[in-house]
């Protein structure tokens, strides 16, 4: 398993603070040379600890405020792959996960507003892979997608 040091975690925490700071602010933030940060966080990236600079959307701000996830049961023959390349291609389908349990697939869905909501069930559900899928809609967001407490932690456990 890939370790982080402080330096990583501070790094980490820097960027996720300050996602527009690049490499020389970051330098100068953290009393290090350019080249030791750049080389912290090309390694950072090729180890997948960094999965991307790409910017985090908002949903909501994209005119998609409802949030539901659906418990799929899929048939079993067909295979997951064309039913995961069915759902790669519905927009408002942003994650899918094999899961345990009562279904076979756990997909994060966004819609405009609820009626919205059943034209993404009826498009995910349509070809007929989808065998039963159950809909629990997200009524609020009381911890967001966050991943630095992992990162802090794991700094923290790779020093003693």
């Amino acid at each position: 398993m890939p370790k982080i040091d402080d330096l990583d975690a501070r790094l980490i925490t820097l960027l996720t603070e300050q996602p527009q700071i690049g490499v020389l602010g970051a330098s100068r933030d953290l009393g290090v040379a350019r080249g030791t940060v750049q080389a912290r966080l090309d390694r950072l990236i090729e180890r997948g600890v960094i999965a991307s600079l790409a910017p985090t959307l908002s949903a909501t701000a994209l005119g998609y405020p409802v949030m539901a996830f659906c418990t799929l049961q899929i048939q079993q023959r067909k295979g997951r792959q064309a039913v995961v390349d069915h759902l790669r291609g519905i927009p408002e389908v942003l994650e899918v996960h094999t899961i345990t349990g009562g279904g076979d697939l756990l997909a994060r869905v966004v819609a405009q507003h609820n009626a919205d909501l059943q034209r993404v069930i009826d498009q995910i559900v349509e070809t007929g892979l989808v065998v039963h899928a159950s809909t629990t809609i997200a009524l609020a967001e009381l911890v967001a997608h966050r991943t630095l407490p992992l990162a802090e932690e794991a700094s923290r456990a790779s020093r003693g």
